[in-house]
Order: C-alpha cells, then structure tokens, then sequence
C-alpha cells in the first residue's frame, strides 16, 4: 500500500462587511475574512496539503485569485475539485489534521459543525478530520487579530 503526507497553510486578513466562513461554516463574527474567493482559510490549507501530497503545485494553480471566474467561489465547490483530482489519480484520504490560529472568535463550539461538513463534502468519517483551534497569544498578525491562519496535514493512502 502506498502513503503520501502533505501539508498546507493559509492565511487571510480579516476586514468588515463579510462572512467569517471556515471549513464551509458560517461563524457569527463582526469581521469575516477578505480574498477573491470565500476565503476559508482552513478549506484553503486543506486543499494545499491535498495538492502537495501528490506534488500537484498548490491551488493558485488552479484557481488564480487573477481569474475573475473564481470571485467569491465557494471554497468548497473548489475542494470538491481537488478531490476528484486525488480519486482519479487512485488516492484515498486517511486522515485530515488541521490548526486554526485566531484570537476570536472562540471556534471551539463550531468545531463539530465544520468537522462534518468537511467529512461531507470528502467522503470521511468525522473521526478522520482533527480541527484544533488556538490563539498565538497576541503575537504576530493573527494575534493583533489582523487575520486567522489555518495549517493542515493530510495522510493519503493507495489501496
């Protein structure tokens, strides 16, 4: 059986007048995070360390926040994508583990919502995706609370 590991980060600045969307759910914020497309910062690591796992480049590639095709695109529309990419190459997800780095809001109540929504969307069991939250104690810009990080790691496996 063959294993691959890849990794993936994101980050984005946060800013007035948008949702706060991370891993496909809404989160009640008065700030939501900028970027062309949704901008769900732990969707966009996820599908980094899919990418990177079989050295496919990283979704710049295939989604150029310059092509005005994918303004405002659901990230999760685009993460459906890359999967169907993993699938056809014979690839299969093990495990997702994940970090999200905010000072607010407290993600810890939507950590459940967004586990299943992603192992909806990947064909997974809830057990199979880690989201962890945490906050970088008011160093660097995700603690002045300018913008929320999300880091990822992803074990694919060929039956």
């Amino acid at each position: 059986m063959g294993i691959r590991i890849g990794n993936g980060y994101d980050i984005h600045r946060l800013g007035p007048d948008r949702p706060l969307i991370l891993g496909g759910v809404t989160i009640p914020h008065s700030l939501g995070l900028l970027g062309h497309s949704d901008a769900d910062v732990l969707t966009h690591a996820i599908m980094d360390a899919l990418l990177g796992a079989l050295s496919l480049g990283d979704i710049g590639r295939y989604f150029p926040p310059t092509d005005p095709k994918w303004k405002g695109a659901d990230s999760l529309k685009l993460l459906d994508q890359i999967y169907q990419m993993i699938q056809e190459k014979g690839w299969a997800i093990g495990n997702l583990d994940t970090v999200v780095v905010a000072e607010r809001p407290k993600l810890k109540p939507h950590i459940v919502e967004m586990q299943k929504c992603l192992a909806d969307r990947l064909s997974l069991a809830i057990d199979q995706i880690g989201i962890k939250a945490t906050t970088n104690e008011k160093l660097g810009p995700t603690g002045r609370e300018e913008g929320i990080a999300a880091y990822a790691v992803v074990l694919l496996v060929q039956p």
